[in-house]
């Protein structure tokens, strides 16, 4: 997969003419809970040629494909995604901390990594992993059984948005760092169901953990009590700090 992801990179250079700056694993194989049947979740981040920004018009600013059953590619310009970046979306904050690279241009991850932690926003972080943690509270663990795929990523959010209102802090991408915060007497029964996933399908179900659950649940409702208080974080030098990745990244290509 990893031959078929680098060449499907080139030949999105080829054909669209642009610059690939960075390509990740954004998905369950990066976040450390991958099932034997998880898909490649590839996100890009690409530059175009230095007459596309010189228009009247702003052209497309997204690159979507279709999704087989081992590939899912999208990537933003990085005008979109450095604006994105500047409104703190977590998505982005995750793909420049992926432990999986597929590509890189020289020194774009160095160079955006001292700029996150200024241009993250600790309630707009918080209130993106209880949205994710919503679903699993109130709609995908109610059952009996509930989907071993989808209790992770309960687990996931509600661990990221503790690491927020607990750390007043940038959450790591990765579920092991996370960890850290689950109360110990939970450790054993993610431990079990880690080595579960591992040799489990994507569609696998298992007995809804009660006590898993209901620390979830727990963390939903002190997330909402917390999203008050957290402060709307702005600094106000990270426009003109972005501003130098792009015009030095869209000079790079004149």
């Amino acid at each position: 997969m990893t031959t078929r992801i680098a060449a499907a990179l080139a030949d999105l250079e080829a054909q669209h003419g642009i610059r690939i700056l960075y390509a990740c694993e954004s998905g369950s194989r990066a976040w450390g809970f991958p099932s034997p049947d998880s898909d490649y979740d590839v996100r890009f981040i690409y530059v175009q040629p230095l007459n596309w920004y010189l228009g009247l018009d702003e052209g497309p600013d997204t690159l979507n494909f279709p999704v087989d059953d081992e590939l899912d590619l999208a990537g933003w310009e990085l005008r979109k995604t450095l604006r994105l970046l500047r409104g703190s979306n977590a998505a982005l904050f995750e793909w420049l901390q992926s432990p999986i690279v597929y590509h890189e241009a020289p020194g774009f991850r160095a160079q955006l990594a001292p700029l996150l932690p200024q241009a993250f926003n600790l309630k707009a972080g918080l209130h993106h992993y209880l949205g994710q943690l919503r679903r699993g509270v109130e709609e995908d663990l109610i059952g009996e059984e509930v989907r071993l795929k989808r209790l992770f990523y309960a687990l996931r959010s509600a661990l990221a948005a503790r690491w927020i209102r607990e750390r007043h802090a940038l959450p790591p991408m990765e579920f092991a760092p996370l960890r850290e915060l689950l109360p110990a007497d939970l450790h054993g029964v993610a431990d079990d169901l880690l080595a579960q996933k591992a040799f489990s399908n994507e569609k696998t179900m298992v007995a809804r953990p009660a006590a898993l659950v209901a620390f979830l649940a727990t963390e939903y409702a002190a997330g909402q009590t917390a999203r008050e208080s957290l402060p709307v974080t702005r600094n106000a030098g990270i426009g003109e700090a972005l501003d130098v990745v792009l015009r030095q990244q869209v000079a790079w290509t004149s």
